[in-house]
């Protein structure tokens, strides 16, 4: 399965002939606009309703850090993006709210809890873009960032939801070319801002675009998970891949696969997981898209993923199909609708699951 996707990748890559610069959406270390040597303030609110059909036994919907609470109208994410820039330096602060929050950093110590990102970076090279920055970075895993308006759909894939968000530790940009950038971190470990072990970890990102419609982006992670949480657990070892295409202004696609190796003390006990996805819009009309996307994911071993008691592992398909209404350029409200399938019983005690959501976001 995970061959015959790489196939329909790279048919979905190469089958379009070829045509300004496309955005690598995975990251969130992006602006349209910055202007240097001052200080740009920037705000984004994202409110959703989620209405699943099964019965779960509290507000929290399982699986799910982004807009993850179920019956009731909720905050997914808002913050103040502050940021300063020049030649040589540049920083960014983004303090954040809302349940995205509060569910993916709920392990977090403090005030912790409520930084979406904060890091500074120096310039190393007068004639180069070598950049080396430190704090809490984005995650350049997946093509997906919690950033709800820069994505096809509003809600967020399984491989995004089970992979990091965010890093803590530094980072070295390198432009190996005008088409080829490469990214070096020495990390705290697997989404950690505080460290739980005495172990860094290392992630590595290449960023290629071959043409202005398509980007290409590989990242590894490979570090020692071994702490008091996860104390049978030893090196995890994670590859993904990732293309976003844009073959015209009214279509565009996304796909991404990665796969996990997770050691443990046994050494007969090796945990595997992996995923894959593909996603496309289509404006049908210059503020109307329809979007849709395709995934499957599989922990087997309860590796990232824990299901209900009486289960061990994860196994599911999903497929997604929304409405996007781009009010203008800063404002968006969207429909969508989520089948999940499962061959267990992992949605309280069902095997399958609908979610239907609206969301509303505002960029400012």
């Amino acid at each position: 399965m995970r061959l015959s996707f790489l196939t329909f990748l790279f048919m979905i890559v190469f089958g379009f002939s070829l045509q300004a610069q496309i955005a690598n959406t995975g990251m969130t270390d992006r602006l349209d606009s910055l202007e240097e040597g001052k200080v740009n303030i920037n705000g984004y609110v994202d409110v959703y309703y989620a209405q699943s059909f099964t019965n779960y036994a509290s507000n929290d919907r399982p699986y799910a850090v982004s807009s993850s609470r179920n019956k009731e109208i909720a905050l997914n994410l808002a913050y103040i993006d502050i940021r300063y820039q020049d030649k040589w330096v540049r920083a960014k602060f983004t303090p954040a709210a809302g349940s995205y929050m509060n569910a993916n950093y709920a392990a977090e110590p403090g005030t912790f809890k409520n930084i979406f990102e904060a890091n500074a970076g120096v310039r190393l090279s007068a004639k180069k873009e070598i950049w080396l920055d430190a704090g809490i970075l984005g995650s350049p895993f997946t093509n997906e960032t919690p950033i709800s308006k820069d994505h096809l759909l509003y809600t967020r894939s399984f491989a995004a939801e089970n992979s990091p968000y965010y890093l803590s530790g530094i980072r070295l940009g390198v432009p190996l070319s005008q088409k080829l950038n490469f990214y070096f971190y020495l990390i705290n470990g697997w989404q950690q801002i505080a460290d739980v072990n005495k172990a860094l970890a290392i992630t590595t990102q290449v960023e290629y675009r071959p043409t202005d419609k398509l980007l290409l982006n590989w990242s590894n992670y490979l570090g020692d998970e071994n702490s008091v949480l996860q104390p049978t657990y030893g090196m995890r070892f994670l590859s993904d891949i990732y293309a976003i295409y844009k073959p015209t202004k009214k279509l565009s696609f996304t796909a991404d696969t990665y796969w996990g190796r997770q050691e443990t003390h046994q050494k007969t006990n090796v945990k595997y997981w992996w995923q894959a996805n593909v996603c496309a819009e289509y404006f049908i009309k210059p503020n109307w898209g329809i979007a849709a996307r395709a995934e499957y994911f599989e922990d087997a071993g309860a590796t990232i993923i824990q299901t209900l008691p009486n289960l061990s592992g994860l196994s599911t398909f999903s497929a997604t199909a929304g409405l996007n209404w781009r009010v203008n350029k800063k404002a968006m409200m969207r429909l969508e609708g989520r089948q999940y399938l499962s061959d267990k019983k992992v949605y309280s005690n069902q095997s399958q699951d609908f979610l239907l959501v609206a969301g509303m976001s505002v960029a400012f």
